[in-house]
């Protein structure tokens, strides 16, 4: 047998290197398309990594965001303070004497906490890296469309079984920057010259939604939104400014971002940082707007970690952050997506609105052991946010009715199973959609997505200082339906009441009231004889294409305003 659990011989056992254990054998370690590796690095190199440490009653977190973010319980509303957050999961005692030992006795220098001391970051040499982590090699790699340098090991890591019960995982080894799935889509063709508009646009998306004039921010309330993205890539104020110029001509809004965290970079602006923050504070209009700029990238860290690690270590954030960030399911280690689950889960407890994109592959599609599958995508499928899809007008040049846009991420995570929340929408359309694909290509039981949708098809976005038109993907409708919320935020505020907090349970409370139901139209998938390139296909009510639809701005403000 392996290691006996005295404290005593504890430490000799983690010196000693004897007894380990691999924590996420199941995360994949191949190159990204795109990515080189320049070799392994310098000994002397230093480099940070990120020790995600065991915490406790994660039962109880879970009870409490159930009953402060479900309208018929007592407990409505009443968030936790990230102190609160920190009293309930704070790791033990134990687990922070033997982690601290462990990193001391690397020679572990430079090491910083968070409020709630769940997460440790840390700088080592490359070499004492190494050894605290055996099987862990050091390389150097470039890649991404701003040939980014990171540094990572290709190999998996160990720690010593003595930590088994005390860490979670270790990140900076194995996972790579994400890339932008946003794209330049051609322009429509139109036959005769009857177009009303030409691409979307703050006034087309104000006009849709039916918000009036007076639908922006009082400028009198403390109320905040954020944005957040983990690309190498940056927004420009002048870029925000003569976006304003151009499209915000009417209705009152903030020409600059209130405040940016994280680096922003010298760099060229990046088509999907432009469009977050345009679209985020023209739709929620006149509201305070906090960026998230690929925070504190460093060559060894991830810059999603480093996002969440941010929100656990300041008490006032804003109440809606919306992220166009998702991976593949399969790419991810099981002890990865169950810790970052619950890092958004402590989000819901503070009453925080998560808003992800749904993704713009459809249902995904890939082959597993020969067999083909759809491909759900997280955070999406994590069942502590609400998960943006994407739609198109039905005619391109008026703002007609909406349909789905088949980029619109969806489907059924394979990790999750479905919260009792959506129980009764899922259970619905799984009986009555008369376009089921096989069952063999999705997990019916798991937690289902999108939740909502917005228009994801054919928008301006200026970015260095040019207006780019036909911009297309979930990212784009992210931080529409983000700013909305925002703006009903502002109302709720205004009365005295608390934000909307974690919006699920009570959206399907709801059935999806204060919604378009978009009711036309499949997303993509498999290209194979079996379904031929199709995934789910909307239909009224819920669908894992569109969710419960798009938003008619009155409509939904006066169903989440009371209580």
């Amino acid at each position: 047998t392996c290691c006996p659990y005295s404290l005593l011989g504890l430490f000799a056992l983690i010196l000693s290197g004897k007894c380990s254990y691999s924590p996420e054998p199941d995360q994949r370690r191949t190159l990204p398309p795109g990515w080189v590796s320049l070799g392994r690095a310098d000994p002397e190199e230093e480099l940070s990594l990120t020790f995600a440490l065991r915490q406790q009653n994660l039962e109880r977190l879970s009870e409490l965001v159930q009953a402060v973010s479900d309208p018929n319980s007592p407990q409505y509303g009443k968030y936790l303070t990230l102190e609160n957050v920190a009293d309930l999961v704070r790791p033990s005692p134990l687990t922070l004497h033997m982690v601290q030992k462990w990193l001391l006795a690397a020679g572990a220098q430079k090491c910083h906490s968070v409020i709630t001391q769940d997460f440790l970051t840390c700088w080592l040499s490359i070499r004492q890296a190494e050894l605290l982590l055996p099987g862990a090699e050091f390389h150097h790699y470039v890649g991404g469309p701003t040939e980014t340098h990171v540094v990572r090991s290709p190999r998996p890591y160990q720690l010593p079984q003595a930590l088994a019960p005390h860490v979670d995982f270790v990140g900076g080894l194995h996972r790579f920057p994400p890339t932008s799935s946003l794209r330049q889509r051609p322009e429509p063709q139109v036959t005769g010259t009857v177009g009303l508009h030409l691409g979307v646009t703050p006034s087309v998306i104000r006009k849709r939604y039916n918000l009036t004039s007076q639908d922006v921010g009082s400028g009198t309330s403390n109320n905040s939104q954020a944005c957040a993205q983990f690309l190498e890539q940056y927004f420009h104020d002048s870029d925000l400014a003569q976006f304003m110029r151009l499209f915000g001509g009417n209705f009152a809004h903030q020409a600059s971002v209130t405040r940016v965290v994280g680096q922003q970079g010298r760099g060229r602006a990046g088509i999907e940082a432009s469009l977050d923050v345009q679209y985020l504070m023209s739709a929620g209009a006149n509201i305070s707007t906090w960026v998230y700029s690929s925070p504190g990238r460093h060559e060894g860290q991830e810059p999603f970690l480093q996002w969440l690690m941010l929100l656990s270590n300041e008490s006032a954030l804003p109440h809606v952050h919306t992220v166009s960030y998702g991976d593949e399911e399969d790419s991810l280690s099981s002890a990865y997506i169950q810790r970052v689950n619950t890092e958004l889960m402590k989000a819901a407890a503070r009453g925080l609105t998560l808003l992800f994109a749904s993704g713009d592959s459809g249902a995904g599609c890939w082959s597993v052991s020969g067999r083909h599958q759809f491909r759900p995508t997280f955070p999406a499928s994590s069942p502590y946010v609400t998960t943006v899809g994407g739609t198109s007008f039905q005619e391109p040049f008026l703002i007609t009715n909406e349909i789905v846009d088949y980029i619109s991420g969806g489907g059924f995570s394979n990790v999750f199973p479905r919260p009792s929340y959506q129980e009764e929408a899922v259970a619905k359309f799984l009986s009555s959609s008369p376009h089921l694909p096989p069952s063999g290509y999705f997990n019916a039981s798991g937690r289902a997505y999108p939740d909502v949708a917005a228009l994801s098809d054919g928008y301006w976005v200026v970015s260095n200082r040019v207006p780019i038109p036909w911009v297309s993907g979930t990212s784009a409708s992210t931080p529409v339906f983000g700013g909305l919320l925002s703006l009903i935020n502002e109302h709720r505020i205004l009365s005295g009441r608390p934000p909307l907090g974690f919006l699920n349970p009570r959206l399907y409370q709801q059935h999806g009231a204060g919604l378009f139901d978009v009711t036309h139209g499949c997303h993509a998938s498999c290209l194979d004889e079996e379904v031929e390139g199709q995934g789910f296909c909307s239909g009224p009510g819920w669908d894992p294409v569109t969710g419960w639809g798009t938003p008619n701005f009155p409509a939904l403000l006066k169903t989440l305003l009371n209580p």
